[in-house]
């Protein structure tokens, strides 16, 4: 049995279904029961508990040969102080069930302790779960392709794709099918103690490559149009993003303009299938309707 945090989001939803199109028995972990039925649908199994109540997180992973793990993105409050919290109830949780392998969500970055904005919290997510099991891999994932949705409302209409990193600088980026798959692949192999596994894409790409692939599929011209920094945050306050999660990704895009969004020498560097064009064409799927 394989557990999975995150099923209805995208990175752990593509990890549940990895494992499912491979064979493997999966338990999803949901908040809500009623988000549940989609996953029985496809032959998971389902339990119910919230990521900081560690007795439920607890029953959850009781019998699981391994378990994928994650922070989730910040929505509301202080992101830092919810990392903390998560942290603990999962370390505890894990201790508790006797969680033989974990497969813990991370970001390329993490090894940064700070300058990086949100993704100093995933550094922080990763001491919290050093060692709690005889075997943890942090799986460090480029910038998710997907995540270009956010901003992608203009493209069809407008053919401009704003973008907060420099549209020339390339950056490791993943799509999360990727993501799901090598997140699947590492929770079946065995090793022991601690890995760091960082994960990008085919190859490295810019936000003028993202905004290229959106113009092969849209079949028109697509200009990437850079944000300046002093116009981000009133941009994400009109998005309605709370000021404590805003002042944390605006970190992050500061520590992707200073060269902290880089791989370590010492990591395993692993590298996906998924195109950016292939990619893109999701995100468009999912944009072009809420534009019509």
């Amino acid at each position: 049995m394989y557990v999975v945090l995150g099923a209805n989001g995208r990175a752990g939803g593509e990890v549940a279904r990895a494992l499912i199109a491979g064979g493997k028995a999966v338990r999803v972990v949901l908040r809500h029961p009623q988000q549940g039925k989609k996953w029985t649908a496809l032959g998971a199994e389902v339990a119910v508990a919230s990521l900081e109540d560690a007795g439920a997180m607890a029953d959850a992973l009781t019998g699981a040969r391994a378990a994928f793990l994650l922070n989730p993105p910040p929505v509301s409050g202080d992101p830092y102080q919810r990392t903390e919290e998560i942290g603990a109830a999962l370390a505890d949780a894990a201790r508790r069930a006797g969680l033989p392998k974990a497969v813990v969500l991370s970001s390329i970055g993490a090894q940064h302790a700070s300058g990086t904005g949100v993704i100093a919290t995933l550094n922080r997510f990763e001491a919290l779960l050093d060692g709690v099991t005889p075997a943890t891999a942090f799986l460090r994932s480029g910038y998710f392709v997907e995540t270009w949705s956010e901003v992608a409302q203009p493209v069809p209409s407008q053919g401009m794709l704003p973008t907060f990193i420099e549209p020339s600088q390339k950056i490791p980026m993943v799509s999360t099918i990727d993501v799901g798959r090598a997140a699947a692949t590492v929770l079946c192999e065995e090793w022991t103690g601690k890995r760091v596994v960082e994960l990008g894409g085919p190859e490295d790409w810019s936000a003028g490559d993202v905004a290229s692939a959106f113009a092969e599929v849209l079949g028109r011209p697509v200009t990437p149009v850079l944000v300046a920094p002093a116009e981000r945050a009133a941009l994400l306050a009109e998005a309605g993003v709370p000021g404590e999660v805003a002042d944390a990704l605006l970190g992050m895009y500061e520590g992707i303009a200073n060269g902290l969004f880089t791989r370590q020498d010492t990591s395993e560097h692993r590298r996906g299938t998924v195109s950016l064009a292939t990619a893109i064409e999701r995100v468009v799927a999912a944009v072009e309707p809420a534009g019509r």
